[in-house]
């Protein structure tokens, strides 16, 4: 079982202690403190690390000072302020920082608010502060910092674990009590085992009830819980030794972690343990993607079930993502005001997978597009849904986008993850195993992803005939404005001679060809198109800018061979027109306030769109049409498809495809709701179309 860490001593810090006592000159290290707690320059001030659940490095920032503790106000906080602070802490450097109490809210004091450091000072009684004490925040803007696991030369070991002399539950992990090596992955049923300092040990049963059993599943990455048989394991437990160091756990079923429980821990001269008692089990019930059987998987998807009315959008694992959930038939975001762990282990229990590992504010998974639905979300954690908890319906003025919630959730160890990968270089293959892989996206192994079975009909290996990946923890994410199609969409008759520049690109129908130019005209609906980027990771062209091919008749780069699709479609999915957006320049019109523009086209420059930028192609330019001249009167789907050939990674595919109904008398054309492909419920979506529109990750 991978293990779920809360913290874990590092040996660094006394092996530089020990180099130090060899060179007292070693980097002009500062004298060790006496104080484990106070820092040579800090001018009496104390620092520590705190909040649950989190490693020895990482935390809650709490500032001692005249006695009193608080902390900090994330307000204008940098890595640069963790860099300093870090430092304070007696580690060589930040690796990260976190906003809005992620670490927990903290209590008494905020000591700084408005804090700003360049990263090089010594104290941070050397930064930019609006003064010690004077702050307008809340603790739910506490800030914290993730420093690198390296100590200072010379600094003695502080207090990075919250209560020193304390133990603390490491971690945890369900160990089966037969087969134990045997067992399919994931493991849902077994012995409580905890990782104390002197190695893992067992919890004594007496006392412990549902709501442990609750944590511990939920920790684990399984939504609930559910009886064991107490007979069988009382039977067992009688012809086994047990290695109690836990016992008096009492949780309430709403904690993120065991380690949030009550818990007695056993005296290191304590002789008798568990009396009567034997060792803690429990059963968990996995979500359905990692339902343990396929029997079992067949038994949950029989089950008459409900649309979803929550879901996760924009994240690079399962389990992640922002937080969209359905209302009125239309998906929407949730704001993060007084978003927290609990609310966030409603939503992962309500997808099928554990309690939260973090609740995400600030758009950390993306900015959404539409609705805001709900906003104040107050969760007591035992809600079976996100909708049973108290919440605030939300107006225009109440929350922005920059403010969705989005969710980490714990996930069962499945075994699944990629050991080793070759990509290109694949000279030392001596087999090819699978051909013909076709793949949702949903799926946790290509095992699951349909095949050709043991006929693989790719014989060869070398490079040439070997698959490969590259992996990123981010992706970009293009969303196509909607309301901007309905709202400039007209009908022009334009003269053919001044169509030849379009002619050369393919931008007509193929009827054009035989058209008596330059007499006559060709029938184009026009539109604006402005496509944003509310991903993780910039959107860059496949190709690079050695491969571009410069157009003389529109005086520009091509990046791309293929980046949109426009079609007019019958309500039976029939093509009876096409637009070909082909290679074109792609660069950043506007962008959010806060972003900044990075690609423009003009003078070869670097092509692409930037996180939080949108690329505008107002409805006048060339191209931006479809040519609609043999089109009879009647009623029509109008569609568009960016990336329709998944040359560029994206974190998702499902929200590529936009449709509108659009009527056409001949001389005028409707077009009327228009929307992405999912951002309707699957009954409004089924009402709107007749013919196959997207399933899962891709579009056919």
């Amino acid at each position: 079982m991978r293990p779920v860490s809360v913290w874990q001593w590092s040996p660094w810090g006394l092996l530089l202690c020990l180099l130090c006592l060899l060179c007292s000159s070693c980097l002009g290290s500062p004298s060790p403190s006496t104080d484990p707690e106070k820092r040579v320059g800090s001018q009496g001030l104390r620092f520590r690390l705190a909040g649950f659940p989190r490693k020895p490095y990482e935390g809650r920032v709490e500032i001692q000072r005249a006695g009193e503790w608080g902390t900090i106000c994330d307000d204008d906080f940098t890595l640069q302020a963790a860099h300093v602070l870090c430092r304070e802490l007696g580690f060589t450097e930040a690796t990260g920082w976190t906003h809005s109490a992620k670490y927990g809210p903290g209590t008494g004091r905020i000591w700084l608010d408005n804090l700003s450091c360049s990263g090089t000072e010594q104290s941070v009684t050397e930064c930019a502060s609006r003064g010690w004490g004077n702050s307008d925040c809340t603790h739910d803007e506490d800030a914290g910092v993730i420093c690198k696991d390296q100590r200072l030369p010379g600094f003695s070991d502080s207090n990075v674990i919250e209560v020193e002399h304390h133990l603390q539950v490491e971690e945890v992990r369900i160990r089966p009590a037969v087969g134990w090596g045997r067992r399919p992955l994931p493991v849902t049923e077994g012995l409580v085992e905890v990782r104390l300092p002197d190695g893992w040990s067992q919890v004594c049963d007496k006392g412990w009830s549902a709501h442990n059993s609750h944590v511990v599943c939920g920790m684990l990455g399984f939504p609930s819980e559910k009886r064991v048989n107490a007979a069988f394991y009382r039977l067992l437990a009688q012809r086994q030794q047990h290695s109690f160091g836990l016992h008096g756990v009492a949780c309430v079923g709403t904690e993120a972690h065991l380690s949030l429980c009550s818990l007695e821990f056993y005296r290191a001269n304590d002789t008798a343990r568990c009396p009567g008692g034997g060792p803690a089990v429990v059963s968990c019930v996995p979500g359905p993607l990692y339902a343990a059987s396929s029997g079992q998987k067949k038994q949950q998807q029989s089950k008459p079930q409900g649309e979803a009315r929550v879901r996760l959008k924009g994240g690079a694992h399962p389990g992640e993502g922002r937080v969209e959930v359905l209302k009125a038939s239309t998906w929407g975001t949730v704001c993060d005001r007084k978003w927290d762990l609990h609310a966030a282990s409603v939503v992962c229990r309500e997808l099928g997978f554990g309690s939260a590992r973090e609740a995400l504010s600030g758009a950390r998974m993306g900015q959404g597009m539409g609705a805001i639905h709900l906003s104040e979300v107050r969760c007591s954690g035992q809600e079976l849904s996100l909708w049973k908890c108290p919440h605030k319906n939300i107006t225009a003025e109440d929350c922005s986008h920059s403010q969705d919630a989005g969710v980490r959730c714990n996930l069962p160890y499945t075994g699944a993850e990629t050991r080793e990968t070759w990509y290109w270089d694949s000279g030392n293959i001596t087999e090819v195993v699978m051909s013909g892989v076709r793949c949702t996206g949903t799926e946790l192994t290509l095992d699951q992803c349909a095949h050709h079975g043991t006929h693989i009909t790719c014989k060869r290996t070398g490079t040439r005939f070997t698959a490969g990946v590259i992996c990123s923890e981010t992706a970009s994410d293009l969303l196509l404005h909607s309301a901007l199609v309905q709202e400039t969409a007209y009908i022009e008759d334009r003269p053919l001679h001044m169509l030849y520049c379009a002619a050369e690109e393919n931008c007509l129908a193929s009827s054009a060809r035989s058209a008596n130019w330059p007499y006559g005209h060709r029938r184009l609906l026009r539109f604006s198109s402005q496509i944003h980027n509310l991903g993780r990771a910039d959107f860059r062209p496949k190709a690079g800018r050695h491969s571009w091919v410069w157009h003389e008749c529109h005086g520009h780069y091509h990046s791309m061979d293929i980046f949109t699709h426009y079609d007019i479609l019958t309500p039976n999915g029939t093509k009876v027109a096409e637009g070909h957006k082909a290679s074109f320049c792609l660069e950043d019109t506007e962008c959010q306030e806060d972003v900044s523009k990075r690609y423009e086209c003009a003078n070869f420059g670097e092509q692409g769109i930037t996180v939080g930028c949108w690329d505008l192609y107002r409805h006048d330019i060339d191209c931006q049409w479809i040519d609609i001249t043999d089109v009879k009167p009647g009623n029509y789907i109008l569609q568009v498809v960016i990336n329709p050939n998944f040359e560029v990674a994206e974190s998702d595919f499902t929200n590529n495809a936009m449709k509108c109904n659009c009527k056409y008398d001949g001389h005028r054309i409707w077009v009327h709701n228009c929307h992405i492909g999912d951002a309707f419920s699957e009954e409004a979506n089924r009402r709107f179309e007749r013919y196959p529109g997207q399933t899962s990750n891709q579009i056919i």
